[in-house]
């Protein structure tokens, strides 16, 4: 086994900083442009987290086209041999994206960096200023069959199916439909609510709780290893922290909802609960 095929999904920053030097490991950063220019992992690629969305009004978080995501993930080196951490500043939400976005597309290498930049920068580790690596092109090839990708049709089909579970990360305004942010409020009929942060410990820089505390919490709600579990918030930002989760706590069957509720709120053909 190389050093890089044994990188587990959640990556401790004291190992990513023995991993440095490693031609086969590639950081892709999602933080703001200029928190990245600020200060970053030696080493890291700059990935503006919007370049990974698209939108149609009211819809957003949607994927971009096939072309535009190839270009965009090569541009940032990733190809076959490469092993993907992925950090943000946030706590991993985006870097939760990119994780969704690369499985989608077959390339499912990609660890997440626990508790991201603010555990790095905290924790005292190496840091660079300025515009990051320039990679050489990368080679994705993007065939993936997109296996962990949802849309409301495939949603509404399974409504009330034993093996299948939506898992909401919103506020809980969101959920029970007192805060609105779409045409209609509430949730998906029969869905979990887990906010997202839930599961970071803001005492040890947003750093994931303990997973046996985690799954427990998730079990307790429904959202068990044996359903299919479709993670969404408002654009599926929020919700790709929880499908990263999902993954690292080893749930064969987490998927991710593009649009999320600023689809399924805003359209007239999908129930709505709260």
């Amino acid at each position: 086994m190389s050093k890089t095929d044994d990188l587990p999904l959640l990556l401790d920053p004291a190992t990513l900083v023995e991993r440095l030097d490693d031609p086969t490991v590639r950081v892709i950063d999602l933080s703001p442009g200029e928190v990245f220019g600020e200060h970053h992992v030696p080493g890291a690629v700059h990935l503006p987290y919007g370049e990974l969305v698209s939108s149609r009004p009211p819809v957003g978080g949607l994927l971009p086209d096939d072309a535009t995501l190839l270009r965009v993930l090569r541009a940032a080196g990733i190809g076959p041999g490469v092993r993907v951490v992925a950090m943000d500043a946030e706590g991993g939400g985006a870097a939760g994206r990119l994780m969704w976005t690369l499985d989608a597309l077959g390339h499912e290498r990609t660890a997440i960096l626990d508790g991201g930049l603010r555990a790095w920068v905290h924790e005292g580790y190496p840091l660079e200023t300025g515009p990051g690596a320039n990679p050489e092109t990368g080679t994705l090839a993007g065939t993936g069959d997109r296996a962990n990708v949802r849309v409301a049709e495939d949603i509404m089909q399974r409504l009330g199916d034993d093996d299948f579970v939506c898992l909401d990360a919103r506020s809980p305004g969101e959920y029970d439909g007192s805060t609105l942010r779409a045409a209609r409020g509430g949730h998906i009929p029969g869905a979990a609510h887990y906010e997202w942060t839930r599961a970071m410990d803001p005492a040890r820089d947003l750093r994931l709780r303990p997973l046996d505390d985690v799954r427990a919490e998730l079990e307790a709600i429904g959202v068990t290893p044996d359903r299919e579990v479709v993670a969404y918030c408002h654009t599926h930002h929020r919700s790709a922290f929880s499908y990263a989760l999902l993954r690292i706590l080893g749930y064969p069957r987490a998927c991710g909802y593009p649009g999320s509720w600023s689809d399924w709120g805003n359209r007239d053909d999908t129930p709505v609960e709260s």
